[in-house]
């Protein structure tokens, strides 16, 4: 017999027909339908396991990520100071645009703009108000969290004489690249960022050794295409309001409001909605199927019975 759950327990527990039958999320990928059924399915798994943990740990892990983050504007700039006029400077410069991602995704911190595939998907697979509300707890707790490491990733790197002068500016040019959009080009780059993003989470689970490849692989594209990143770009910008550059209204737009909105279009409204219909369907036909045969069972069984009688 199971103990019974606290009342703030059971407020935290995820909504889900395997919790309503007291089994677990099956992940084999000879049961299920499909191979992408069984990745499907593991990124629930985890999803359902980030929507429950506790909301001071998920925050502390998002501060811990934001300051992370800081890592990639601090190899970006340096690489951008010792690679000058070197032929494919830009390549190895951007490759620093992974340092980041690389402490974050490997330590298990909280990351937004993976959350916003890995925690969704099971609320898409059923959408109640419960869920939804773990959904916008998780998003907020990581966002803050996201955001306060951030900007004391930042001002560290604006107020304490770690970096030299040629350094700084590099970091300067970075940032001011990032504010040289608008924000209908904000909103637009970062829902392709949010995309790729969503895109390397969902290969994690086929990854295995080759999990540390995937992050820079995924990550140094958006680096290349100079894609707007809520949490990475927070770091860039926030330099500059610390610098004195640009206030913080220029911060919240055209940065911060459309960067943030383009990222979860991209890994939650499209890239999480498309993936979760066709494992859907995939889910929907096996269950038939299922159905189907052990309703001919059950007559066997039945034609069987008559027989001996």
């Amino acid at each position: 017999m199971k103990p019974a759950q606290s009342e703030e327990q059971s407020e935290k527990d995820v909504d889900s027909e395997e919790k309503e039958q007291g089994t677990e999320i099956e992940v084999d990928e000879e049961v299920l339908p499909s191979r992408a059924a069984a990745i499907h399915e593991e990124i629930r798994q985890d999803g359902e396991k980030e929507l429950e943990r506790d909301g001071m740990a998920l925050l502390w892990s998002a501060i811990a990520a934001g300051l992370s983050m800081g890592a990639s504007l601090m190899a970006k700039g340096i690489f951008q100071v010792h690679l000058a006029g070197l032929p494919g400077a830009f390549l190895l410069e951007n490759l620093g645009y992974s340092f980041g991602f690389i402490i974050v995704i490997m330590a298990r911190q909280q990351l937004f703009t993976e959350n916003t595939v890995t925690a969704v998907l099971p609320v898409m697979h059923k959408p109640t108000l419960g869920n939804l509300g773990l959904l916008l707890r998780l998003w907020g707790f990581v966002l803050l969290g996201n955001l306060i490491g951030t900007a004391l990733a930042a001002l560290a790197f604006d107020a304490m004489p770690v970096f030299d002068e040629a350094t700084r500016q590099a970091f300067t040019a970075i940032s001011e690249k990032v504010m040289e959009r608008n924000a209908g080009e904000m909103f637009a780059n970062a829902v392709i960022s949010g995309w790729i993003i969503a895109t390397m989470v969902w290969m994690f689970p086929a990854s295995g050794a080759a999990k540390l490849f995937v992050i820079i692989m995924m990550t140094w594209l958006v680096g290349l295409g100079d894609l707007a990143h809520i949490v990475v770009g927070s770091v860039e910008v926030l330099y500059l309001v610390f610098s004195g550059a640009i206030s913080w209204h220029e911060f919240i737009w055209p940065f911060a409001l459309p960067t943030l909105l383009g990222n979860i279009t991209g890994g939650t409204l499209i890239f999480a909605l498309i993936s979760h219909a066709q494992i859907r369907n995939d889910m929907s036909e096996a269950a038939k199927a299922k159905m189907r045969a052990d309703a001919k069972k059950a007559q066997k069984d039945e034609k069987a019975d008559q027989s001996d009688a």
